[in-house]
């Protein structure tokens, strides 16, 4: 099976021309929706509906993953302390089903995972996402909002950077660096849910 790169991108406050700018940049046909909730007052020109008639007008297609892909899933086991985990998420035939969605589009499309946040790795179609993409042989990039493209292993080692864990040390591996990496950044920016934090999570 041979499939393209699978890249990401943020949407952000862009405008639609500068948006559908990025993605002709880096010559994408299809763009897979991984918001959970794909309307927002501040940016309605990426409302659900909104975007799908821009892409395409542009001849690009539109799938909507935010119930596979989304991070602020409704499956109640996935929560700890009202806080989604995303190794819980990752188990889910919803997100398996998303995954594998996003891998057979791969094989003929040029896709760009979109959610809302412009910084990858404030985002969990980085962090989880495209971690789990990679996990299955998948190349992932990046796409920046001037257009630059970031490899997501080079996202990884920023972000490994950001919390002081890109220097060697003698009795942890860089994997094992990484993965607190993700987990403290997971910590940062899992969607939490307060009506599950106040009345309690059922258990797994």
């Amino acid at each position: 099976m041979t499939l393209n790169t699978v890249f990401t991108v943020g949407h952000s406050t862009h405008s639609v021309s500068h948006f559908l700018g990025l993605l002709h940049k880096h010559e994408i046909t299809a763009v897979a929706d991984a918001r959970s909730t794909p309307a927002s007052r501040f940016t309605p020109q990426f409302n659900r509906d909104a975007v799908k008639r821009s892409l395409r007008e542009v001849g690009i297609k539109y799938a909507f993953l935010g119930n596979e892909l989304g991070a602020r899933t409704k499956d109640a086991t996935c929560y700890v302390d009202g806080q989604v985990q995303y190794s819980r998420l990752a188990q889910t035939p919803d997100f398996a089903s998303g995954i594998n969605r996003v891998l057979k589009g791969a094989q003929n499309e040029r896709i760009a995972i979109m959610c809302t946040e412009q910084e990858p790795l404030e985002c969990h179609r980085c962090i989880l996402v495209a971690r789990t993409l990679e996990e299955h042989g998948t190349t992932v990039d990046h796409i920046h909002g001037d257009g630059h493209i970031e490899s997501h292993s080079t996202a990884m080692q920023r972000l490994m950077a950001s919390f002081r864990l890109d220097q060697e040390e003698l009795f942890r591996t860089p994997a094992e660096r990484l993965q607190e990496a993700l987990s403290r950044q997971e910590h940062r920016i899992a969607y939490v849910n307060e009506e599950l934090r106040i009345n309690g999570t059922p258990e797994k």
